[in-house]
Order: structure tokens, then C-alpha cells, then sequence
């Protein structure tokens, strides 16, 4: 098995990817027995769908690859906090471990919804952290 900061540079591999696409960048792997289940960046600006996060597209494609809607065996590892809406998905896909890099102080799960998680749903904040922000800050200052 990997570690945590192997599959969380995987995680910001696919946030680059959407740095160069013009999405904000956030991305996210799924993990389940030390196999990449699914890779995944925001494309919201590219589908016009707002929820179209890194985290919604990453599920999908990893329960796809399941052949069920439950990841209960799975990590999912993120560059950056979820939002209220993606720690939902989180949270119905009974993700057993979530693993992040930055905390989102604006829109994290944990400022508006910190129960929104499965019980049962470990939490591993800060793995790779100051990349995590400075892709995120190099892209806002970029953009302002």
C-alpha cells in the first residue's frame, strides 16, 4: 500500500490539469485497495454545471468502476476541503476514509455542515497542504 502523500500527488497531477483547463484547481482520486479506482478534476466551467466538482465526478466514476453506489472500502483523496454539497455525496457513497490537502475557511463542509459525513467516515486533513494552496493561490492571482 502507498501513503497517503503518494495518492495526494496523484490528487494535485489531476488538479494541474485543471489549472490548465481554466477550472479552479481542485482534484480528486479514489482509492480502494491500493488500486486508482478514478481520477478526477473540477469542470464546471467546462460542462456549465456547477456541480460538476472534483470530488461528484471522482465518485462517480469510481462507483461506476465498483458496480455499486458505495465506496465503504475506499479513500478519497482531495486537494482541497469539500464543499456542503460533495461532503453529501461523501456521505451517501459512505466513503470510509476522506484524506485533503487545504482547508476551505469559506466553503468547507466543516464550517456549514461538519455532520454531513458518514459516522463511520475517517478524516485526514492537511496531507500535502502548502502545495494544495499554492496552486490555489497562483490561480486566483492569475485570474484577479
Amino acid at each position: 500500500m502507498e501513503s497517503d502523500e503518494f495518492y495526494m500527488k496523484k490528487a494535485l497531477e489531476e488538479a494541474r490539469r485543471a489549472y490548465a483547463e481554466g477550472e479552479i484547481p481542485v482534484g480528486a482520486v479514489v482509492v480502494c485497495g491500493g488500486r486508482i479506482l478514478a481520477r478526477a478534476h473540477n469542470l464546471t466551467e467546462t460542462l456549465t454545471d456547477v456541480t460538476a466538482h472534483a470530488e461528484m465526478q471522482a465518485i462517480t466514476a469510481a462507483a461506476n468502476a465498483l458496480g455499486g453506489k458505495y465506496l465503504n472500502e475506499c479513500t478519497l483523496y482531495v486537494t482541497v476541503e469539500p464543499c456542503v454539497m460533495c461532503a453529501g455525496a461523501i456521505g451517501w457513497a459512505q466513503v470510509k476514509r476522506l484524506v485533503y490537502g487545504a482547508a476551505d475557511e469559506k466553503r468547507g463542509y466543516r464550517r456549514f455542515a461538519p455532520q454531513a459525513l458518514h459516522p463511520r467516515t475517517e478524516v485526514v486533513p492537511g496531507i500535502m497542504e502548502e502545495e494544495a494552496v499554492g496552486l490555489m493561490k497562483a490561480f486566483f492571482k492569475e485570474r484577479r
